[in-house]
């Protein structure tokens, strides 16, 4: 562990976890826990590598992530998030308090997920996507119906898309480019690319106008 991390009181470190120079790790913190997965878990059970926490990242008040993890350069875990085991973390990404990543999930660059979301293992979300408060991904249509070695099919969220609050992403579904998801929408098939979307089930709307293109912003 670098000598000039941050840490707060009652922080546990477990044995092996990486921090790099200029790290927080806050009140409560929980780098490096184990899993402990339930019979019928689908999750992988093989040994996990340690967790890694790189240089300026934090992890904020009563957030534990996982052994087996990666929290990229600068980012942020919310005060009580979780980051499960081989979950990857881009560099500048934040989360939200409360917020759940699940098992195996990619995380890009630049992404704000926000307060109370839930993204599901074996979810993908590229770049500079942006997630609403409150918003659910799911991988299982089924519901716990099928075989446990059937695969599971997180959503793609394909980079610069943006996820209003509340929505949920169904199994599989995977959402374009500089696409928008309305709040509350239930997205049951694939967004294009630069398409708005809204309703239950999710509908085109229009197209997403070039003043709110990532480009724009950058």
């Amino acid at each position: 562990m670098a000598p000039d991390v941050a840490i707060g009181a009652r922080v546990v470190i477990h044995a092996g976890s990486q921090v790099g120079a200029g790290a927080v790790l806050e009140d409560g913190a929980v780098v490096g826990k184990q899993p402990h997965l339930g019979a019928k878990s689908t999750a992988a059970r093989d040994p996990v590598a340690p967790a890694v926490v790189e240089e300026g990242a934090a992890v904020l008040a009563g957030a534990v992530v996982f052994a087996g993890a990666r929290l990229g350069p600068r980012s942020i875990v919310g005060d009580q998030s979780h980051v499960r085991e081989r979950a990857r973390l881009g560099a500048d990404t934040v989360i939200g308090r409360g917020t759940s990543i699940d098992n195996d999930v990619v995380v890009g660059e630049r992404v704000r997920i926000q307060t109370n979301c839930y993204i599901t293992a074996y979810c993908t979300i590229e770049d500079d996507v942006f997630i609403g408060p409150g918003v659910i991904t799911t991988n299982d249509n089924t519901m716990a119906r099928q075989p446990l070695d059937a695969p599971l099919e997180g959503p793609v969220l394909r980079r610069a898309s943006r996820i209003g609050g509340g929505a949920i992403i169904c199994p599989g579904v995977e959402v374009g480019e500089d696409a928008y998801v309305a709040a509350g929408a239930v997205v049951a098939g694939d967004v294009p690319s630069h398409a708005a979307v809204m309703g239950i089930p999710a509908r085109e709307v229009r197209g997403v106008p070039d003043q709110d293109l990532l480009e724009r912003w950058q």
